[in-house]
């Protein structure tokens, strides 16, 4: 109808002014503005009031930057800016959040001598607002003589849009005191109901509900929508739907904003029913993109991947699939429910494909567990002739790090830095997740000091990498730098600070970050816990990893499996089984882990019967089937009991092939008995299983020379060597007053070595008077016996042990660590100088611990 009476206005009246005024706003209000900006260039003269038409229009149709354009034309031009311009103007500015742009036209404002127009200013209020800076917008709005409602509703707005709830309501609450004959009207309310929402003020939103209702605007369907919308993000669905039954009126986004609603309670039933119901209503009230786009979550959360397929036929009978972020989310959630194939056929069915809808591919595969199809949709994308943005980026360096493909993801990282793309927090953390993953931790750490801004999640994970990485003093000194720089830490970032000061031992340092963790409430988190309950019982203290257990409020089965495990790395096996019982009393059900920590525990306590009981018990009991940890554990035990045929039969019955650890369990037990005919048997076996490991060509060497096969010995070590491979340096370590002080076997570069050796032999001396005999059957090379006995006193372990005791107090107990076994003679020798300096030592090797307290071994000299 518009048109067809412009037509006629352009063969009779085409030059009038006001007429053409009006084409130009008539179009601009019916959505085609392209249309005002035809009739405004085919004006032969132009005034103010077109100019100040079309750029109105451009701001009614968001089109900020057009508006901004226009506005400049005009400046350039003839005519000077008005009252009725600049409002429009500034508004455009605050559309596109140009703060410097909102600024200078200000400026302008006050020279035209307009800064103080009622709409000019409340046009400033709210470009300031949303450009971030409300204490302009608060100088503007004290600066407004007499207020009128806009310029409150704009000050409640802003207060809003930056996160200020308090003064929002504050603001809110001088409108209802009234200045002069104000009270609240649609636009008010319409913006205080979503403070309500965002903040879960339940209470506030009510209130704001029963003076809707007495100003009678509960009926006005915005403010309608606003209230459900409230009592939908408080939690209070069954409230939102009964306001929306008893809607008079409901458009599109009533129904959305219920159908988010149940979509976002999980309720599968509730969304779909109402999506049902919206259908039922007919012609009248159809679903849109939105409303497309607020059921899917609901699908994704449950797995629903029958629902989805259901929703994309919906979406395709009522042609949504043409809409590009219809079609991208659905590429995402069948990619998420695992079709990829339903997620490519959306894909390729759409008619443009743009950076986004390739995302939406690329970020499906690497997210959800086809890594490789990610990195070919990439190629095959920029053959395509486009470019890759920063979400294309991380989620190609995510597939990489899912692949431990470190060339490709090095590749990524070189085109990042070549296009000058920036680290940003999001391609920062892939990059940090692909070095981490790829155990290359030192291009992590460079990665993170080159992060533009690193957040809390960029910290959390270089820390958590170091932790996964095995590199405990990098931890904790990262965890300082945490701490100076003034960030509060995350609960992942305390879990990797306790696995450090478990792995080195450092009680002191684990038991100031307990106290951290208890006062920043971090206890609260059950993998927090857990880890709490390892720290102290990897540091030699099982009675506190006890006490904290025993004071959780709420045990989960971890927590149950952790406590379990540790009993058995400290020897306690009866102490093991009892709590399993207790568990299972009290309704838990163990899982594989629970019984490795159990196996273990029989294990190291010789309690073979039991073993033997539980281990049976899995499948009849719990119907958990055995794998290989379990099968370790069970050989372990039994060649540990001497009872090396039982353990051949076990390897030989199982169903599944046995892996490296059986086998080594088993070498350990042949050389420990001394059957060497099962042990040369067993050593062919590991070392064709597994001809890359280091350990296992020890295990091979120390079994020969046991024997004194040094032949064989020569053999197997030339054989290693020719692999290029080497065996750890034994070490030892001891927490003294907080710091950490290492140990090499036969180390005399420390500054007081020689003081270490004096102290060693006069131990050596003492412990000797009550029976100690060098053991020197531990020493596994050809060696007189003189030779070996120097060897044997420069064990790291006992050079630890005199550190100790020269640097600690009196009773002090000593707590030594080592990464390799304890040999037999330290294990003789520890005990006695237990009994001759009356000190506890707790020795933990790399299986077990040894507490060692007036010449008796926690272990019962079973190890």
């Amino acid at each position: 109808m518009g048109r067809k009476v412009h037509d006629f206005i352009s063969k009779n009246c085409n030059n009038d002014f006001v007429i053409s005024t009006r084409l130009i706003t008539m179009y601009a209000m019916c959505g085609v503005p392209l249309e005002s900006r035809f009739v405004f260039d085919h004006l032969e003269r132009r005034n103010l009031y077109q100019w100040n038409a079309l750029i109105s229009g451009y701001t009614r149709n968001d089109l900020w930057g057009e508006a901004v354009l226009l506005f400049v034309e005009l400046l350039v031009g003839e005519n000077t800016p008005d009252n009725y311009t600049f409002p429009c103007v500034i508004k455009a500015c605050g559309g596109l959040s140009c703060l410097v742009l909102g600024q200078a036209v200000h400026g302008m404002l006050i020279k035209l001598g307009l800064d103080s127009d009622m709409y000019a200013c409340n046009s400033l209020i709210a470009m300031y607002g949303k450009c971030g800076c409300i204490s302009d917008s608060v100088k503007v709005f004290d600066k407004i003589a007499v207020r009128n409602l806009v310029s409150w509703n704009a000050m409640i707005c802003g207060f809003s849009e930056n996160g200020l709830k308090e003064e929002s309501f504050i603001a809110f609450r001088e409108v209802l005191m009234g200045e002069g004959d104000l009270r609240p009207d649609v636009a008010t309310l319409v913006t205080i109901l979503p403070v309500c929402a965002s903040d879960g003020e339940l209470d506030m939103g009510m209130v704001i509900h029963g003076l809707a209702v007495r100003l009678g605007l509960d009926h006005e369907v915005m403010v309608n929508n606003a209230l459900i919308d409230m009592y939908v993000k408080c939690g209070c669905i069954s409230d939102a739907r009964i306001l929306f039954d008893k809607s008079v009126s409901q458009n599109e986004v009533s129904w959305n904003v219920m159908i988010n609603g149940y979509s976002r309670e999980g309720n599968v039933y509730g969304t779909f029913c109402l999506l049902r119901e919206m259908q039922m209503e007919g012609e009248t009230m159809r679903a849109n993109a939105i409303t497309i786009l607020n059921v899917l979550p609901m699908c994704l959360e449950q797995s629903q991947l029958r629902s989805l397929k259901e929703l994309y036929g919906y979406t395709f009978r009522n042609g949504f699939e043409y809409d590009e972020m219809v079609a991208n989310a659905f590429v995402a959630a069948y990619a998420k429910c695992g079709a990829f194939t339903s997620a490519s056929n959306v894909f390729y069915g759409m008619e443009i494909r743009t950076v986004s809808s390739w995302n939406a591919l690329i970020g499906g595969y690497a997210q959800n567990g086809d890594p490789r199809m990610a990195m070919e949709s990439f190629v095959e994308m920029t053959s395509l002739g486009l470019d890759p943005d920063w979400f294309t980026i991380g989620s190609l360096l995510l597939a990489c790090s899912h692949l431990k493909s470190l060339n490709d993801g090095k590749v990524i990282h070189g085109f990042v830095v070549r296009n000058g793309l920036g680290v940003d927090s999001f391609i920062g953390i892939s990059l940090l997740s692909l070095y981490i993953r790829c155990r290359e931790p030192l291009h992590a750490r460079i990665v993170f000091d080159g992060m533009e801004e690193r957040n809390l999640v960029s910290w959390n994970a270089m820390i958590a990498g170091y932790s996964q990485n095995e590199l405990p003093y990098s931890v904790i000194d990262l965890f300082c730098k945490m701490q100076q720089d003034r960030i509060q830490p995350s609960e992942i970032a305390i879990m990797s600070m306790f696995t450090a000061c478990a792995q080195l031992s450092a009680l002191r340092i684990g038991k100031e970050v307990h106290c951290f963790a208890l006062k920043e409430n971090f206890v609260e988190y059950d993998f927090v816990s857990s880890s709490i309950i390892d720290m102290y019982a990897k540091s030699g203290c099982i009675e506190h990893s006890r006490r904290v257990f025993d004071k959780f409020s709420f045990k989960d089965l971890v927590s149950w499996t952790v406590m379990i495990t540790e009993y058995g790395i400290h020897g306690r096996g009866e102490k093991a089984i009892e709590l399993f019982e207790k568990m299972k009393r009290e309704g838990f059900n163990p899982d594989g882990l629970t019984f490795i920590g159990l196996l273990m525990a029989c294990s190291h306590a010789g309690l073979v019967e039991e073993g033997l009981k539980y281990f049976s018990g899995m499948l009849e009991e719990h119907n958990i089937e055995p794998k290989l940890e379990h099968f370790a554990c069970m050989v372990d035990m039994l060649g540990r009991a001497g009872h090396l045929d039982y353990a051949t039969r076990l390897i030989e019955e199982m169903t599944e092939e046995p892996d490296s650890g059986i086998w080594g369990a088993l070498l350990s037990a042949c050389r420990i008995h001394s059957d060497m005919d099962l042990g040369e048997k067993v050593s062919k076996k590991l070392l064709e299983l597994d001809p890359n490991q280091a350990e296992n060509y020890v295990l091979v060497s120390n079994l020969f020379a046991g024997s004194g096969r040094w032949d064989d010995v020569r053999r197997v070590r030339g054989k290693m060597k020719e692999m290029g491979l080497s065996k750890d340096a034994r070490r030892s370590w001891i927490d003294v007053d907080g710091k950490v002080y290492n140990f090499l076997i036969g180390d005399d570069k420390l500054p007081e070595s020689e003081k270490l050796h004096e102290t060693w032999r006069e131990l050596e001396q003492k412990i000797v008077r009550i029976g100690y005999i060098p053991d020197t059957v531990s020493v596994l090379h050809e060696l007189d016996e003189e030779e070996k006995v120097n060897i044997l006193r420069g064990h790291s372990e006992k050079l630890a042990i005199a550190y100790g005791l020269l640097k600690t107090t009196k009773g002090t107990t000593l707590r030594i660590y080592k990464n390799l076994r304890i040999c037999g003679d330290c294990h003789n020798a520890a005990k006695l100088v237990s009994k001759v300096v009356h000190r506890e030592i707790i020795v933990r090797d790399n299986k077990c611990f040894h507490h060692f307290r007036e010449g008796q071994c926690s272990c019962g000299d079973y190890w």
